[in-house]
């Protein structure tokens, strides 16, 4: 329906990002920008080894391997040092070819593209951003959309900007990927949509998605200015007793979730739940220990990324919060470390 593109219009013109194309769910926002580009078997795709799984999966369904990567202790985005290191040892195996990198921004903060960037080219890889959680989020004042030349985002229910199911976009900043990339989510079809000219899949938004996206749109802004503000409140009165998620200059998180690191976390939660505050783990493990991705681990480990799943909880953080709520919610969670 109209709506589609109707959305689509409207997302380029808040991001400033050439062409968007609509899709059905985060995940395959990052599966057919792979597709069109030919990522498959063979090749190496780099991401961190701490966050959602759907990031590993897209890679691996494509054919691909992902190469896990550790993070950053304060910014808890991929460490491009330890990528740099990761890249040139797959270069020297020579069992896979660096492909790709993919970089999630945590909980809502841009990864830091300006390294990444230079990284990508220096190594001819493709990039692409993960942000699913960050759509809202700013990196010197450009918006999450064009900090790299894909980038992927999710509607889920969840995030910042939901709709009612799943939904997706792909932001590309090149025009000339926008045709292979509408291809790819309609079963690899030509323009007329009678013959099928590469492997695709179905990846078409429902038209009611669209729908409730613009409209929750309109208020988007205004969402966005209450999370930053909570997210302030708690960054003032907890940074004292928790290690928290750290922008450096020019990053502006979405504020899609509040984390903090604490130790004895699962006695903290008891004790915040107990006072009436919930609390979610994201991610109680690691990617590369998981049964799935097992394989693909490193041998070394990932230790920032270990630490984190140990240590790691998510506040309570949307549009609707108050003040004295959130000032509540910081009692409670001084109470529950003891300090």
């Amino acid at each position: 329906g109209p709506e589609i593109g109707e959305l689509e219009t409207l997302l380029s013109a808040r991001t400033s990002a050439p062409a968007t194309v609509a899709c059905a769910s985060g995940t395959d926002a990052l599966v057919i920008p792979m597709l069109a580009k030919g990522v498959g078997r063979g090749d190496a795709v780099f991401l961190p080894g701490f966050t959602y799984n759907a990031t590993a999966n897209a890679i691996a369904l494509t054919g691909a391997t992902p190469v896990f990567v550790d993070v950053r202790r304060d910014s808890f985005n991929i460490d491009t040092d330890d990528l740099a290191w990761r890249i040139d040892a797959v270069r020297e195996e020579g069992r896979l070819t660096p492909r790709a990198i993919i970089a999630v921004d945590l909980f809502g903060l841009p990864a830091d593209y300006p390294a990444l960037g230079r990284l990508a080219e220096a190594n001819d890889l493709l990039l692409i951003a993960d942000a699913a959680q960050s759509f809202g989020g700013r990196l010197n004042g450009a918006e999450v959309g064009t900090l790299a030349p894909i980038t992927a985002t999710s509607f889920y229910p969840g995030k910042a900007l939901g709709c009612y199911g799943d939904g997706g976009a792909v932001f590309c900043m090149d025009t000339d990927d926008e045709a292979v990339l509408r291809s790819v989510l309609f079963h690899g079809t030509d323009e007329s949509r009678g013959e099928s000219i590469r492997i695709g899949l179905n990846g078409r938004l429902d038209t009611m998605q669209a729908a409730v996206l613009l409209e929750k749109a309109a208020i988007f802004d205004d969402e966005l200015k209450v999370r930053r503000r909570i997210a302030r409140i708690y960054e003032d009165r907890l940074g004292a007793f928790a290690d928290l998620q750290t922008a450096a200059d020019g990053f502006e998180s979405s504020c899609g979730y509040f984390s903090l690191c604490v130790d004895d976390r699962d006695g903290v939660c008891g004790r915040l739940k107990a006072a009436g505050v919930p609390t979610a783990i994201y991610y109680r493990k690691p990617l590369h220990k998981m049964a799935a991705f097992a394989e693909f681990g490193p041998s070394s480990g990932l230790p920032v990324c270990e630490e984190l799943s140990e240590r790691i909880l998510s506040l309570p953080i949307h549009a609707y919060l108050t003040d004295a709520q959130a000032h509540r919610i910081c009692d409670a969670v001084e109470a529950a470390i003891g300090r």
